[in-house]
């Protein structure tokens, strides 16, 4: 992203906003560092584009022998922004996997979320980014991932009502085909 060019695509979008015609084209005194904070803050919001689950989903054998059992990571923290309105999402994501001879470190999940969550979204997809790169880098027996959110384009403007949690969820391998895993995961997700 150029942060100038955002910057002065932000001024603009204010002096509209503002609507002063007795000073076009001028900023209020409040206003005047709003456009290079704009920008420095979505380079931040959007920072996924830029970022690699696979530099980040590294996998080790050591400390996975025996590990037969689910491995959940829950109410991740998720900020991110829908790319129909530009409007926080927020709220909390839970990624469940069974290991397959391979674990990851703990901390690279809440990472992983960050990967996708940090580029303009809509839940559903974000969801299955999570799962889809779970799947292709860490090579589960089955993952799961929950995420349970709030979206501002639809508090904020539109309908204006506050409070609504939308839930998604992505399921693969045996979290998907096997009840047993599919119901435990859920349990434990919820």
């Amino acid at each position: 992203m150029n942060r100038d060019q955002a910057a002065e695509s932000v001024r603009q979008l204010l002096v509209q906003i503002e609507g002063r015609p007795e000073e076009v084209g001028k900023l209020r005194e409040g206003l005047i560092e709003t456009p290079d904070r704009v920008a420095k803050a979505w380079e931040f919001w959007t920072s996924g584009y830029g970022m690699d689950p696979a530099e980040i989903l590294k996998t080790f054998e050591d400390g996975a022998e025996g590990v037969d059992e689910m491995v959940v990571v829950k109410d991740i923290p998720v900020y991110s922004h829908c790319e129909h309105h530009m409007a926080a999402i927020f709220g909390t994501v839970t990624i469940g996997y069974l290991p397959n001879k391979r674990i990851v470190g703990l901390s690279k999940l809440s990472r992983l979320v960050n990967v996708y969550a940090r580029r303009l979204q809509v839940q559903e997809r974000l969801t299955c980014q999570i799962a889809d790169a779970m799947v292709e880098h860490l090579a589960p027996l089955g993952c799961g991932v929950v995420i349970k959110a709030r979206h501002m384009c639809m508090e904020s403007r539109g309908v204006c009502q506050q409070g609504h949690h939308t839930i998604t969820s992505a399921l693969r391998g045996v979290l998907k085909t096997e009840p047993d895993a599919r119901n435990e995961f859920l349990r434990l997700a919820m």
